[in-house]
């Protein structure tokens, strides 16, 4: 009901946004139809060219959506949505955004962009079918698949890195007619943000940077050791915990054997795939275990089931840890791999040699798995050399909310702390018991929507960050103990910028 009356709401307001000023963003685009984005939105495409050295040859259409502000004074700087991955489209995700950002909309038109390679932009994409490769292991099929993919592609993959998308993101930017610009990035829309600011930083007014993955981060490289961090906490938050640490006693010294029977001899056994229904053969070993358990380890909810996950995996019972892990599967159906291994082949991946993979996952229980197999397109992935300037720390004056979950596994606090030692007028906040992506938790959203209208984070609200723990940690298939103690929260932590 809540969300029939929100379509209603805004879609009773686009005429009247659309009457607020002229001209505006929204006389270069259509209205949506269903299948583009929503229905009270406003979509089109802007022609670039693909290789914006030469400016000749193929050109990429870049999709683009408007969610029109819904006040009749709404301002004349938006926010600028930059997505995760990297692969992932931002305007694809436009009826999430729509949501979950409906107070900044209040006031600020929300653009949404297709970067080059996802999306509707040119995608780089490749399916995986499950069914398609009866007797081959997996990593096997999906490197075979992809170097396909690759193959077929009638782009230059070697256009499709963060620099020249940022470049493609300003043209869009005066394409609407737009002076200043407000950026929300995640995940890897925080590199990609980092990136306009260093190229385009008078034409931002404020950013928010939520999960930092700097562009110096050197993916996969740190995985393995920041999954590590997350697991532990989870593991100190357990102890700590009185009713978690009796249900669950001498969790740490248990993992650990979990993985060291696997590395020592993988086991066979027959489930039915949480997702298709279908009876497999899953021959499960060490890197299989440790994929499942670093993707629970993103979601603060999924994380209070681990305890109870992994004491059945002891006991031979991985079917829940494993229908966990498929809960990241959506997501990769939304993703363009081509474009993903565009920028980290072309970003990263030479900064990684076996001797860095190798000295970073020891004593992880990822090992080198994930950080080997990330990087074995690269072998053969085409790609330009990165100007060097792309990694080099910069100041700015722009005015940076940046956040961090205190459990992420991918990117935890000391890639926010980077970033917030480099601005002047940064603030970097760290958001107790929250994994990857902090938008959706607490007050988080309220202190954002406060940064974008004022522009400075000087006179947020903080306290409430205290208020925001791990949620309880199930002990059975009921769920936690209702009258049980309650993980203790850290305090909200500040740094960077001025004192």
């Amino acid at each position: 009901m809540k969300l029939l009356v929100a379509a209603l709401l805004l879609a009773g307001c686009v005429a009247c946004s659309h009457a607020r000023r002229q001209p505006s963003a929204i006389d270069k685009l259509q209205p949506c139809k269903g299948d583009e984005g929503p229905t009270d939105a406003y979509c089109g495409k802007l022609e670039v060219y693909e290789n914006r050295k030469t400016n000749t040859g193929p050109k990429i259409g870049l999709k683009i959506i408007v969610l029109p502000g819904l006040s009749r004074n709404t301002v004349q700087d938006p926010v600028f949505y930059l997505a995760g991955g990297p692969g992932a489209g931002a305007a694809k995700m436009a009826r999430t955004v729509k949501e979950l950002f409906r107070d900044l909309q209040t006031e600020r038109d929300l653009v949404l962009v297709d970067q080059r390679g996802t999306g509707d932009s040119a995608p780089l994409g490749c399916k995986f079918d499950d069914d398609a490769a009866p007797g081959k292991a997996e990593e096997t099929f999906f490197f075979e698949k992809l170097k396909k993919c690759l193959a077929d592609y009638k782009a230059d993959v070697r256009q499709y890195t963060t620099s020249v998308a940022m470049d493609d993101l300003d043209e869009v930017r005066a394409f609407l007619g737009y002076e200043k610009i407000n950026i929300y990035g995640g995940s890897y829309g925080t590199r990609a943000g980092i990136e306009y600011v260093r190229l385009h930083g008078d034409r931002v007014r404020s950013i928010v940077l939520d999960g930092v993955a700097p562009p110096d981060m050197r993916l996969p490289l740190y995985m393995a050791r920041d999954g590590q961090r997350a697991l532990d906490l989870l593991m100190r938050d357990c102890e700590k915990d009185k009713a978690c640490n009796e249900r669950f006693p001498k969790l740490r010294e248990r993992v650990q054997r979990i993985f060291s029977r696997l590395q020592a001899k993988p086991e066979k056994v027959r489930m039915t795939h949480p997702r298709t229904g279908k009876e497999q053969d899953v021959e499960v070993t060490a890197p299989r275990v440790g994929s499942a358990l670093f993707l629970a380890l993103y979601n603060s909810h999924a994380t209070a089931l681990l305890p109870l996950l992994l004491d059945r995996v002891e006991n031979g019972d991985y079917r829940g840890l494993f229908a966990l892990g498929t809960s990241g599967e959506s997501i990769s159906d939304m993703m363009s791999f081509g474009m993903h291994f565009s920028v980290v082949c072309a970003e990263d991946a030479p900064f990684v040699d076996a001797a860095s993979i190798q000295r970073e996952t020891a004593g992880t229980f990822l090992g080198e798995s994930i950080a080997n197999q990330r990087m074995r397109p690269c072998e053969y992935w085409p790609r330009n050399p990165v100007d060097p300037a792309f990694y080099k720390p910069f100041a700015s004056d722009v005015p940076a909310l940046i956040l961090s979950g205190e459990i992420d596994p991918v990117t935890p606090p000391v890639w926010g702390e980077q970033i917030a030692g480099q601005w002047k007028n940064a603030k970097h906040f760290v958001v107790p018991g929250v994994g990857h992506g902090t938008v959706v938790s607490g007050c988080v959203m309220r202190m954002l929507t406060r940064f974008v209208k004022t522009g400075t984070s000087e006179g947020l609200n903080t306290e409430c960050l205290a208020r925001v723990h791990r949620p309880p940690f199930f002990l059975g298939p009921a769920g936690p103990d209702p009258g049980g103690p309650q993980t203790p929260a850290s305090a909200g932590k500040v740094t960077g910028g001025k004192p």
